[in-house]
């Protein structure tokens, strides 16, 4: 590895260390100094031994001809110390066989005699940019950025028509953060060479990463497609991707990866793409050509794993996430896949243990992370904290996500959001309450944290002051529509249909990505079925489902809204079964399974999905509602009573707004007339 030889301090000095003299540069004692006659036939004679050494150094890789080569540059140069070409060329020697001192102090010397000599410049950059690759993130590196860009900005004042210069330049300002810079380097670049796809391509990624989006399309699409590379189409892919038009995005691959077939990286953009556009099986064919492409390569295995675990093939999932394993050992995003199958699979314990080995490992000792540690370390505790609230151990949970809280940030704010909803599982509405005020209070300019309190505060009763929040984070852009949707589900809970509806079609107008228009149509779906107009809110859930056939919660919606109201069963059974499969540790899902069966009168596989429900959340009231009619169909009178008494029980802990007081009265009848003919059976 190519290790930098001066410290950062001595790369920043106004004037370069004094070199040791050599021999061949010593005067004798006592001889004025006087200008020489250069002697070019000897000179001459030992560049071109040097150069024959270098030769040899680079056909046999033997040191002693590098050193042999070294000594005649040096002889050359004193035959003719004025030629800044010579000492260059020992400079350009000494980087090439790691001496970056010696070459730094030759080429800082040949800078301080002659400031616009291109060749100098050229070589310190190259070293400093050398440096950068072998040195840790922190201050010495960015110290030497910075020195590398002094060179390159010379490079271009001593050679401005040069476009190679400018696109360097460019791409090392936006590793230094100064986009503008950036932005006008590459523009130089495409106006001394209007046909540079490096440019074109630069100047793409440049908007991407100022979140310019469109900018970056433009740029693109102003190439016509008739000069479009592989390369034009792997960037148009990319772009499309993060403005999350993913069916743009897997065009753009198609063409990258039929103009070059063995270009990996678009193959790899087509894949991604098409698992994001939901072409699970498409993207599985891309992944397995990968695969066969790059045997070595585990992310493919990786890939192909999570689009297993999404199609709810989880034994396929394991057995493609173990082809990765040994490919990338020690890897974190493996171990976080297998803790994800192993909490599908309902192996709790499993997925628990090896999320905490994953804690254990991205402790630090000094409690200080990088932004990227602290991103890992939040999703590992939140993955953590929810599979303790999945297995009913809420304390657990709550000290899960308090570690989240101290990480703080973003990640605390996320922490924050999962300490309330573990409390409203727990129908714990007063401490729900405390954490969502504590929340606002220690991170004021966090707006989801204000739409959660927004709506805490319209579940403990406070209308008005709940709505005038949520009304509050209504900026007039583009972000509004998560404030909308909040705003819909408070006006929702407070049964002002009219207004919620308003508020979803607010929401509606601002949501332009696909799945945006998904999150809307479900919410959408949901307040008509709680209005009771089943055929618009139906209508509302096959639109999702057209684009997105496996959204496991519409699934579920819609195949339980059809089997509560004794309609289609078969296909309400297919949609719920779907939706199981694909989250199969999911209680609501379950009893959805158990509820359709029990309407399809096979009681006994309805009796088992509504059992594994009420296991999984054992607080909700209709699970338990189920099994009362379960029993009572069956005549076990008893158990009935007992899960009827209990669901009245977990309707009164409820919010009032989120209870249908029909379905008490009918419970609390249907409990009392089973109470008696318990009573006539004893007499």
């Amino acid at each position: 590895m190519l290790a930098l030889a001066l410290s950062s301090a001595a790369f920043a000095q106004d004037k370069p260390p004094v070199p040791q003299s050599t021999p061949t540069q010593e005067k004798p004692s006592g001889q004025t100094t006087q200008a020489r006659k250069p002697d070019h036939a000897a000179s001459y004679y030992h560049f071109s031994m040097a150069h024959m050494y270098e030769e040899m150094m680079a056909m046999y890789g033997r040191a002693e001809y590098a050193n042999k080569a070294i000594e005649e540059y040096k002889l050359a140069i004193a035959a003719d110390p004025s030629s800044e070409y010579l000492n260059a060329a020992l400079a350009e020697l000494y980087n090439r066989t790691g001496r970056i001192r010696d070459a730094v102090l030759e080429a800082q010397q040949i800078i301080q005699r002659d400031p616009n000599n291109l060749e100098a410049h050229k070589l310190l950059g190259r070293v400093y940019l050398r440096s950068l690759g072998d040195m840790q993130s922190g201050t010495q590196s960015q110290e030497v950025l910075k020195l590398a860009i002094e060179q390159y900005e010379a490079t271009i004042r001593i050679e401005p028509g040069n476009p190679d210069n400018f696109l360097l330049l460019g791409r090392l300002y936006l590793l230094n953060k100064e986009t503008q810079k950036a932005e006008s380097a590459f523009r130089q670049a495409l106006k001394l060479d209007s046909g540079s796809e490096e440019a074109v391509i630069n100047l793409a990624y440049l908007y991407n990463d100022t979140d310019e989006t469109g900018k970056a399309l433009e740029t693109l699409n102003s190439i016509p497609e008739s000069g479009r590379s592989s390369k034009i189409y792997s960037a148009l892919g990319a772009t499309y991707e993060k403005a999350k038009d993913y069916k743009k995005a897997v065009s753009a691959y198609q063409s990258a990866v039929r103009l070059d077939k063995e270009n990996l990286d678009a193959m790899r953009g087509l894949a991604q793409n098409l698992a994001n556009d939901n072409q699970l099986e498409a993207a599985l064919n891309q992944y397995k050509a990968l695969q066969a492409a790059d045997p070595q390569d585990p992310q493919a295995s990786l890939e192909m794993s999570k689009i297993y675990r999404r199609m709810g093939k989880l034994d396929l999932a394991m057995e493609s996430l173990k082809k990765a394993e040994p490919m990338s050992q020690d890897s974190l995003e493996v171990s976080y896949n297998e803790a994800l199958i192993l909490e599908a699979q309902g192996k709790y314990d499993e997925a628990a243990a090896t999320l905490q080995k994953l804690i254990t490992r991205t402790t630090s000792p000094d409690g200080n992370y990088s932004p990227s540690e602290r991103s890992n370390r939040a999703l590992f505790l939140a993955r953590l904290g929810t599979i303790y609230r999945e297995s009913n151990r809420p304390q657990q949970a709550l000290e899960a996500f308090h570690k989240m809280v101290d990480l703080g940030g973003e990640e605390a704010a996320h922490g924050y959001q999962e300490i309330v909803d573990t409390y409203r599982d727990q129908k714990d509405w007063a401490e729900a309450s405390r954490s969502a005020q504590e929340a606002v209070k220690k991170l004021p300019d966090d707006r989801n944290l204000k739409m959660t309190l927004a709506q805490q505060l319209a579940d403990d009763g406070k209308a008005d002051e709940s709505i005038q929040l949520a009304k509050s984070l209504i900026k007039g852009d583009a972000s509004d529509r998560e404030a909308y949707v909040v705003l819909s589900q408070i006006y929702m809970k407070l049964r002002r249909w009219k207004e919620s509806e308003d508020a979803l079609a607010e929401a509606g107008k601002q949501a332009s990505k696909p799945e945006d228009k998904e999150y809307v149509l479900y919410f959408q779906g949901a307040l008509y079925e709680r209005q009771k107009k089943y055929d618009q809110a139906e209508q509302s859930f096959r639109q999702i489902l057209q684009t997105h056939p496996d959204s496991a919660p519409t699934l579920n919606y819609l195949g339980y809204m059809l089997a509560d109201h004794n309609m289609r069963l078969e296909e309400a059974l297919n949609m719920i079964k779907r939706a199981v499969e694909l989250e199969p540790q999911n209680g609501a899902y379950l009893d959805s399974l158990g509820w359709v069966y029990f309407k399809l009168g096979n009681s006994e596989l309805a009796e088992d999905n509504l059992r594994r429900a009420a296991e999984k959340t054992p607080n909700d009231a209709t699970i338990q509602d189920h099994l009362g009619e379960l029993y009572a169909k069956t005549g076990k009178l008893k158990l009935a009573a007992m899960h009827w008494e209990r669901a009245l029980d977990e309707w009164n802990k409820s919010i009032a707004s989120d209870v249908d007081q029909q379905d008490v009265a009918r419970v609390q009848k249907k409990l009392e007339s089973t109470k008696v003919k318990i009573a006539q059976q004893k007499q």
